[in-house]
């Protein structure tokens, strides 16, 4: 296969010999230059002077005198320019954090005008009527008139908004902006690139002999030309200083329907002169193998690339930098194929670079950035606990695993939502460097290099430093080198968050080269990055609709008639370099694989690009069709069960041996959870797995229920501290203090102490809100059912009482334990009281069998708890008739606090010998249940009912 650059080179050895030393050759990019000499060495055979080799902006550049100003210093000039025009217009000036989302936009619009020398003073300025556009533009043709006319006729209405009338005002300062702003640049001895291309094709280059020190001017695989391109290349020619070679073939140049072919007939028509001829037939010439991929996904795109290893990957190894291409089309797939390609293929050339943005050393600068503003922001010495935890795990920091788990341990006690300042300094790691405050923009910048000189050093002196992290902490450096210098003039103006997204939007676009051999095995490179090269075999992923080509509204000011009329880039012209890109790689392609991503979601239309639909109906070129399908294979959920036996069996056997408080004991909730799941009672009471240590950052319904059982034991205590006897007028008079304990329970519930919380957020504020309201409603109650006289609250040591099961034929006993959350006397009557602030709970009832049903739909958890309370307060101080009350929140108002059944007969509510009889038939059931608790012969297994494993804190255990 000879490709284009080796056409190239041989006609350039056979024009120039030994002269080609004084040539200049011309890319718009750097990458075919190696291959040109590679092509160059191989034509001539022996050493010999290389010719000079440029890109077209390194070219221009020569031309002048002045410096490329960066474009931070862009920035600022244009805002300093900006400012100016406004106070002029007695307006108020435009901070430089309000300004710069336009001035990327204005920046972009007078590059444009400049590359294609429109005239800016036009271009801009208000036209009113058609009248007036006549006046100000008699150059225009009826076409462009008529681009002039329909913009103006949905333009010009006699009413504008204010969005329009600013447009407007804008447009009328553009002119005066356009050449303020480069008239300051050119007082600093700056420039921009695009003002440099129009000077030099206007004939007023700073220095317009810096092309007599070559005999030649070669212009090489060129195809979109701008304005000041095609009038100096015209120029050059006819001066007979310069020669094109146009990569291009028959099949899209001849006909003009193909939009590949646009830009190549632009130049031809427009007199330039392609030194090798006539295009070849290449793509009609021969029969192409064509195979569509299909990917089910973004990632799945580049795992696509093991399909082709047996044949272009391992065929690669010849170290041919020819062979094989893999051409990413859409360029985030970058760091999915380099993890794609097999170790087999041999060696790879990535030309792209390496991302910044899909670094760890990005990720540890954007968190940086992310602690300062938020330090900055809500003027506190503490940092979101988030934040912290992420710094703990980032594999740059070299926190220690002694540090990390103690500074977790105090987050987890003080229940640190947001760690102070003076929690977050560790011997061993960066944290100094890191949660140090920035106050002021250019220390914002010392600070993070400093940072990233610390992480270097680090890592260097850990032996852990990577070739590639450093080649990124490097470009880093670098970057904010600039940024600073940049910044320096205008520093103590700039707030800091500005400072800080300037950081971020200078860093997020920055790659860095890949450690390779660049003339050996298979190339990795961008559509872009393709242009002159050819390949045996081409690979090109994430060719899908809208990325091939790819859909992107233009960021400019001016609109789409206005720019077809002056000539400036429009959509289309995307369109047809992409279209051009993609047909060249085919050209002498043997084989092409494509891939495309066949899932549609808000960023992929889930179709192949036209183009590749277009060539198979066009022309007749073998295609085939397959599907990626990675392999997936799920494991079926073993049936996890845990036999009651060994060291399992021993541990239940303390259930035996228990005599006091502190002995093992069963709780009404840990009935409930057997009942719930048997083995998530296995793991939190036999096994004792405690669930994993969580930060509460927003409270969750348990809390709740905590919180409003604290309000009202603290509320009542107080008042049985004067007299156990409550009554409605002391109730009302105490609920003035309800705000304070619910403050106070929070408080309690985060840190484990009162008083720690006198600014809660507004989170916090709603929970707060919610327990007040749950507490009046409870107290609401009480003042419509006193008197009565508060026997005990939360006793937590009293109600213990041992319970006879049998084991294995033999008598043992286990203790039962409860907390009652209130006990009182109404009328004689002795109440338990037991609050719940469930939904799903309820004093209706149907049969006693549903208590104890398992994984059912009508369980009662609540009642069967308040049951179990009442049963062992009975035991316990030897009473009777003792009536469990269930204060359910949101049902109380309509259903009482008493059970009751209902059925056709109406409603029954459970007292005297209805409950009476309903407590001995709680203690049978109960009795059945422990034995089957402690048979040893039942396991413990899961429980069917799928809902119940949603918030198990052993579920991943399971395996559900």
């Amino acid at each position: 296969m000879k490709t284009f650059l080796h056409e190239v080179a041989t006609d350039l050895l056979a024009r120039f010999g030994d002269d080609l030393k004084d040539v200049a050759i011309v890319f718009s990019n750097k990458r075919p230059v190696l291959f040109l000499k590679k092509h160059l060495g191989e034509v001539t055979g022996r050493s010999s002077w290389s010719p000079a080799f440029f890109t077209v902006q390194e070219f221009f550049a020569k031309s002048t005198s002045l410096v490329i100003a960066d474009p931070v210093r862009q920035f600022f000039v244009l805002h300093s320019e900006f400012n100016k025009l406004l106070l002029a217009e007695n307006k108020t000036t435009l901070s430089p954090d309000q300004f710069y989302p336009m001035a990327e936009i204005i920046l972009n619009d007078f590059s444009q005008i400049d590359y294609d020398q429109a005239d800016a003073a036009a271009l801009f300025c208000e036209l009113e009527d058609i009248a007036v556009i006549q006046q100000q533009f008699p150059h225009l043709g009826d076409e462009q008139y008529r681009f002039m006319q329909q913009f103006w006729g949905s333009f010009s209405k006699e009413k504008q908004n204010h969005v329009q009338q600013r447009f407007i005002d804008l447009w009328k300062r553009m002119p005066r902006l356009y050449q303020d702003f480069h008239a300051a640049l050119e007082r600093e001895g700056l420039i921009t690139a695009a003002r440099v291309s129009r000077r030099l094709a206007g004939g007023d280059a700073g220095i317009p002999g810096f092309t007599d020190q070559y005999k030649k001017l070669v212009f090489v695989g060129f195809n979109a030309l701008n304005h000041t391109e095609l009038s100096l290349f015209k120029h050059w020619q006819e001066q007979d200083r310069a020669l094109f070679y146009f990569d291009a073939d028959a099949w899209y140049l001849n006909d003009p329907l193909q939009e590949a072919g646009l830009f190549i007939r632009k130049n031809l028509a427009h007199g330039l002169e392609n030194a090798l001829g006539d295009p070849p037939a290449l793509i009609a010439g021969s029969v192409k193998k064509v195979r569509v991929t299909e990917a089910q996904g973004h990632a799945a795109q580049a795992k696509a690339i093991a399909l082709f290893a047996d044949s272009a990957l391992l065929a690669a190894q010849s170290d041919d930098p020819e062979h094989t291409a893999i051409i990413v089309a859409d360029e985030s797939l970058l760091i999915p194929v380099m993890q794609s390609i097999p170790p087999e293929a041999g060696t790879v050339n990535v030309t792209m670079g390496y991302p910044l943005a899909q670094s760890s050393v990005f990720g540890l600068i954007d968190l940086w950035l992310s602690v300062q503003e938020q330090v900055y922001k809500e003027k506190k010495e503490a940092v979101y606990f988030r934040e912290v935890d992420a710094f703990l795990s980032h594999p740059l920091t070299g926190v220690s695993e002694q540090e990390r788990s103690q500074l977790q341990k105090q987050i987890f006690e003080h229940q640190w939502i947001n760690v102070p300042l003076t929690a977050l300094h560790f011997v061993s790691s960066l944290a100094t460097n890191f949660f140090a405050v920035t106050h002021q923009g250019l220390q914002g910048i010392d600070a993070l290099y400093v940072l990233l000189t610390a992480v270097l050093e680090q890592r260097q002196r850990a032996g852990q430093l990577q070739q590639l992290e450093s080649n990124l902490i490097l470009a880093v450096s670098r970057n904010l080198n600039l940024l600073y210098d940049g910044l320096a003039d205008y520093a103590s103006s700039l707030p800091l968050p500005f400072v800080f997204s300037l950081i971020r939007k200078s860093l997020q676009g920055l790659s860095v080269p890949l450690e390779g051999e660049p003339l050996k095995g298979i190339q990795v490179m961008g559509m872009l990055e393709s242009r002159c090269l050819d390949f045996k075999e081409v690979i090109i992923l994430g060719a899908n609709e809208g990325t091939l080509p790819k859909l992107t509204a233009p960021h400019t000011f001016i609109p789409d008639s206005i720019r077809r009329a002056h000539g400036l880039p429009v959509p289309e012209n995307q369109d047809a370099i992409s279209a051009y890109l993609f047909y060249r790689l085919l050209q002498r392609s043997r084989h092409v694989h494509v891939v495309y991503n066949n899932l549609v979601d808000e960023t992929n239309s889930g179709e192949q690009s036209r183009f590749l639909r277009q060539l198979e109906f066009e022309g007749s070129h073998e295609f085939s069709y397959s599907a990626q399908r990675q392999k997936v294979s799920v494991e079926p959920l073993r049936e996890l069960t845990v036999a009651k036996e060994g060291e399992v069996w021993e541990t239940m056997r303390q259930f035996f041996r228990a005599k006091e408080l502190k002995d093992e004991k069963l709780s009404a909730t840990a009935i409930t959870t057997y009942l719930n799941c048997q083995l998530q009672f296995f793991f939190k009471y036999i096994a004792k797995v405690r669930e994993p240590e969580a930060l509460l950052e927003n409270l969750e319904a348990n809390q709740v229920g905590s919180m409003l059982h604290r309000v009202l034991q603290w509320f009542y205590e107080a008042l049985v501290k004067d007299h156990r006897e409550i009554t409605a007028d002391r109730i009302r008079e105490k609920r003035k203090e309800i705000p304070s304990l619910c403050l106070n329970a929070l408080s309690v519930e985060l840190f484990k102490k009162e008083n720690q919380l006198q600014f809660p957020n507004s989170m916090q504020q709603i929970i707060l809100r919610i327990v007040a309201e749950y507490a009046e409603a409870i107290l609401v109650h009480d003042e419509a059912i006193a008197p009565f006289r508060i026997v005990e609250l939360e006793n937590n040591t009293d109600y213990i009482r041992r319970f006879p099961v049998n084991v294995m034929g033999k008598a043992e006993e286990v203790l039962l334990y409860g907390i009652i959350d209130r006990v009182d006397i109404k009328e004689g009557v002795t109440r338990i009281v037991d609050y719940k602030t469930g939904g799903r709970d309820e004093v209706k009832y149907a049969y006693l069998d549903d208590l104890f049903e398992r994984d059912g739909k009508r369980q009662n958890k609540a009642m069967l708890q308040t049951l179990f309370y009442t049963y062992v307060y009975e035991q316990v101080k030897g009473v009777t008739l003792v009536e469990p009350n269930l204060y359910i929140i949101r049902k109380m108002r309509n259903d009482g606090t008493l059970f009751f059944s209902g059925g056709r007969g109406g409603k029954v509510l459970l007292q005297a010998e209805h409950l009476e009889e309903l407590k001995s038939g709680f203690r049978d059931h109960l009795q059945t249940l422990l034995e089957e608790l402690f048979n040893p012969d039942i396991p413990f297994t899961h429980t069917t009912k799928e809902e119940n494993c949603t918030f198990c804190p052993y579920r991943e255990i399971c395996g559900k």
